[in-house]
């Protein structure tokens, strides 16, 4: 993540110059996976989620990085599913939610957000397929602990 803001940081510099060349995409685009990448980590974590400055990355960027950020907790959360961690899965889905709940709540053109609307339904369709999971996973743990409870010889 060094090696990416440094890069990031001396392309922002390098284009600091060339404000048409800046705004053409690609550097919000780097911006915007850059602050998918630190924010998918502390999401993760569970840690305080920095701000669009604390990256150095412009809002527009920082809103796009962390919806998609919520969606790759997706992954994450089949991962602690699969190794029977249902707190923590529960945990992961609560934070998709949280960034949901928040993104539906930015109402600018996307013009300015970048396409917001359209990544923040997607992650509206992940969040919705995870909460599914995360059901579906703790009614069938709840299921067979009834069913081992009430075994015989038990």
């Amino acid at each position: 993540m060094q090696e990416a803001a440094a890069s990031l940081r001396q392309a922002q510099q390098a284009l600091q110059a060339f404000p048409a060349l800046a705004a053409a995409g690609f550097l919000h685009d780097a911006e915007k996976e850059y602050a998918e990448a630190r924010l998918t980590t502390v999401l993760i974590d569970g840690a305080d989620v920095p701000g669009a400055a604390d990256l150095g990355v412009g809002v527009a960027a920082w809103l796009n990085g962390l919806a998609e950020a919520a969606s790759e907790l997706r992954r994450h959360l089949l991962d602690r599913l699969r190794a029977g961690q249902l707190d923590q899965a529960e945990s992961l889905l609560g934070a998709m939610e949280d960034v949901y709940d928040f993104l539906v709540t930015v109402d600018f053109p996307d013009a300015i957000t970048g396409g917001l609307r359209r990544t923040t339904d997607a992650l509206r369709a992940v969040t919705e397929r995870s909460r599914a999971d995360v059901t579906t996973t703790v009614l069938q743990a709840r299921l067979q602990h009834a069913i081992e409870a009430a075994a015989p010889g038990r």
